[in-house]
Parts: structure tokens; C-alpha cells; sequence
């Protein structure tokens, strides 16, 4: 029954079995495929009815709930869980043989496919669990030493704050703060809020592509060019922004960058990716022993032990159906999908958006507050009376409710959140 399920389900992967090679075959990812791309010929925008239909149709979405925190981490697609599903029965047909002998051979291709979505060198990247532990393992294995400073923000993701404090207290490194009045829209006032806490002691600045709590998109590029004229090295925090925005690594001209592919590559939970420039790697250790742990090869920081291969390996299909749609037309329906909420609440009177408007400074996350609310009362009502799940944010200087739409969504879905938020404004 396994063997004749892997027809539907296995699309363009190759399992090496015993007596060779089970060559990959017409499943329902490629049919589902060829009817998205039939579609997407006649699409002339971000906005075509018939193609986001269809997008939405490969969604198992609940129809009780409009789930707006995709920010958190978003669902898979019926054919990315379909494919988890059975990997992970192969697996457990006969645990060790499939998994160490089959499975573990599929890494090498995906990580060339990897590769070329992210547009970077396939010796760069290494397949991990989630954000959190691509950056802790360049935050942890740096050879920093007392003195060094790293230059963060207080509204980098928690994770990473703490992750840097442990630095902190253990090998005297010191943490210089930069504070970033959100939302802007200015790449001059972003980079000289860095440019003012580097000294010759500077060794790393630590940059959130996307900031988590409000969507604010950070000018990368130019922060890494700030960092390396003064010899120093930049770590992306690329946990939103990865197939969220539409970028090539290489571009972005950082030294390291993590992210979790279970975001906005809608992948499955528990994937992320670890990018080291090729001539950084041999000098960071990995967070987990490895056999030449000042090895070059992107590998060792895949020494993880017993994990997930079916997550793993059902990254493809995620990587099948975000290609499907294509970066641009992705980014742009996200953009569009927030802006319809937008463009009917921002100008109410006591409406505050903690996100900027333009598309050079965001994408899909947007948030806002109330005036004379708290935050957890809107999210509250957004569900109690329409059943839409949000998240509710008191973090520094920042409270509000972060509204993350995904591709699935509709434009009627963000016409009601207007609705219910403006209700609420007014009560």
C-alpha cells in the first residue's frame, strides 16, 4: 500500500530502494501543478480571482476560522502534508534502512534545488529545525572573546536577545542597543542608528530582515555594506522574510542568515535553513558536536543525530508549490492582501498602524492599535465576534495586534477584518 501511495505523492524525488531506483512519477503535486500553471498563464496580476481560487483550494482551511497569525508560523499546503504523511510511514515500515539509507540520500538533491531558490552556492546552506537554531548557531559559535561588541536592537526576536545575553555573560562579549523609533521609512535614519553604536570593537551586527512584532522591513543590503567597511560581519535574522520577500541571497551580501522554512515557504513545521558565506564556515562551531568541528564543509552543522527525515524531506513539495506561484507574484498578493485592509482603516481617528505603507519597507505583516484599548481587547473581539485569530503584542515600546494574511486568504476575508476593526474603533 506504501509503494502504490508513493505514485501520488512523491513528484520529482527519487527513492533509492533495494533493487535500484523507484524513478519518480505522475503524482497529484505535478497534476495540481500543471492546472496552476494553466491558470497562471491567463493571470495578468496579483489580483486574478481564478488563480488565488485555486490557491486556496490547496489549502485545507478551516471554515470556522480566518486565521491571520501566519506570521507564527503558517500551514502547509494538502499536498506538503500529504507527502510528510508518507514519508514518515516509509519510515517507520523499517526505521533505520529508510531512514539513514534512503531518506538521508535525498538531501543532496534538495539542497541543490535549495540552493537555486535562494540564489546562493549550494555548499552555503545547511537544512536545520527552525530560526532560532540556524542563528544560535553562528550566535554560539562565533569565536568572540571578552571586549568584542555585537550591535542588536531591543526589537530583535527574543530568542536572539537571549541568545546573545548568554554570550554576554559567559565570555564578556558586550551587547550595544540600537533603538529604532517604528515605523520608518527611511534608509538614512535606520543606518545611522547603526552607524552611532560602531566602534573598532565591533564584530557583529545582528539585523531582523523583517522585524517579527510589526513587519518593518530593514534595508539589508546596505546594513551589510555598513558592517563590512568596518570590518566587521552582519547576522540576518531572515525568519520572515525568507519566500516572503523577494531576494537573492548572494544580494544581500550577508556573512550568515537563518530561517525557518516553515514560515513563509509554508514547508513543514519544525524545517529551517542555515546560510554561512562559503569562507565564514571552517571558523564557527557547530552548536552540536561534529567529527571536524573546524571543518569547511556546510555539513557539520547537519550533525543533529535522530530527526524528522520525513519533515526534511517533504521540504520539496514545499519548494514544488512556492515556485508554482513564483517570488513576485507571492510578494505581491501579500502586499495587496494587507493593503486592502489597510487603505479602509488607516484613516480612522484613533487607528494607529505600527507598520509603514510602502512595499520597500513591508510585506504581508501589518499591525495597529486602538487608541484607549489594549491590544488584547481588539484581538479578542476580532474573534469572539468574527472568529479571527490574531496575535497580541506588548513587547518594549510596542503594543498592538499583528495581522499576517497568507496567500490562501481572500480579499472578502480582509474586507471583514476592516469591518470588525472599524466596529471596534467605534464602540
Amino acid at each position: 500500500m506504501i509503494r502504490r501511495k508513493a505514485i501520488g505523492l512523491l513528484g520529482s524525488s527519487m527513492l533509492l530502494t533495494p533493487s535500484g531506483v523507484l524513478q519518480a512519477m505522475e503524482s497529484s503535486l505535478l497534476q495540481e501543478r500543471r492546472n496552476l500553471e494553466q491558470i497562471s498563464a491567463f493571470a495578468s496580476d496579483s489580483n486574478d480571482d481564478d488563480f488565488w481560487s485555486q490557491i486556496r483550494m490547496a489549502y485545507p482551511i478551516s471554515p470556522n476560522l480566518i486565521n491571520l497569525n501566519n506570521g507564527g508560523v503558517a500551514p502547509s499546503p494538502r499536498v506538503v502534508q500529504e507527502a510528510l504523511d508518507f514519508y514518515n510511514r516509509l519510515c517507520n515500515e523499517a526505521p533505520s534502512y529508510y531512514m539513514w539509507r534512503i531518506l538521508d540520500s535525498g538531501r543532496e538533491p534538495m539542497r541543490a534545488r535549495m540552493a537555486q531558490i535562494a540564489a546562493c552556492d549550494t555548499e552555503e546552506l545547511a537544512f536545520v529545525r527552525n530560526s532560532s537554531e540556524a542563528l544560535e548557531t553562528v550566535i554560539f559559535g562565533l569565536p568572540l572573546k571578552a571586549g568584542d561588541e555585537v550591535i542588536l536592537t531591543k526589537q530583535d526576536y527574543p530568542n536572539m536577545i537571549n541568545a546573545w545575553k548568554q554570550r554576554e555573560k559567559r565570555d564578556g562579549i558586550v551587547l550595544k542597543w540600537v533603538h529604532l523609533n517604528l515605523p520608518l521609512e527611511d534608509d538614512d535614519v535606520i543606518l545611522k542608528a547603526y552607524q552611532e553604536q560602531i566602534t573598532t570593537r565591533t564584530k557583529i551586527l545582528h539585523v531582523t530582515h523583517v522585524i517579527n512584532w510589526v513587519g518593518q522591513v530593514l534595508p539589508a543590503r546596505k546594513l551589510a555594506d555598513l558592517a563590512h567597511r568596518h570590518q566587521a560581519e552582519i547576522l540576518l535574522d531572515a525568519a520572515h522574510s525568507f519566500a516572503h520577500l523577494p531576494y537573492a541571497i548572494r544580494d544581500l551580501d550577508c556573512d550568515y542568515f537563518g530561517t525557518s522554512l516553515h514560515k513563509w515557504l509554508s514547508a513543514p513545521i519544525g524545517s529551517g535553513l542555515l546560510y554561512i558565506r562559503k569562507d565564514r564556515i571552517s571558523k564557527v562551531f557547530p552548536l552540536l558536536a561534529a567529527a571536524d568541528p573546524m571543518s569547511g564543509d556546510i555539513r557539520k552543522f547537519e550533525a543533529l543525530g535522530t530527526r524528522s527525515f520525513a519533515i526534511e524531506q517533504a521540504i520539496q513539495q514545499s519548494m514544488d508549490f512556492y515556485q508554482m506561484i513564483g517570488s513576485e507574484r507571492k510578494f505581491a498578493r501579500l502586499c495587496a492582501l494587507k493593503e486592502r485592509w489597510i487603505d479602509q482603516v488607516k484613516s480612522h481617528a484613533k487607528v494607529k498602524l505600527w507598520t509603514p505603507l510602502s512595499r520597500q519597507y513591508s510585506g504581508a505583516i501589518a499591525s495597529l492599535a486602538v487608541q484607549g484599548k489594549k491590544s488584547a481587547e481588539l484581538s479578542d473581539y476580532l474573534y469572539n465576534k468574527y472568529k479571527i485569530h490574531t496575535v497580541s503584542i506588548v513587547w518594549e515600546d510596542i503594543e498592538c495586534v499583528r495581522i499576517t494574511p497568507n496567500v490562501y486568504h481572500t480579499m472578502a476575508e480582509m474586507d471583514l477584518l476592516a469591518k470588525a476593526i472599524l466596529e471596534f474603533a467605534n464602540s
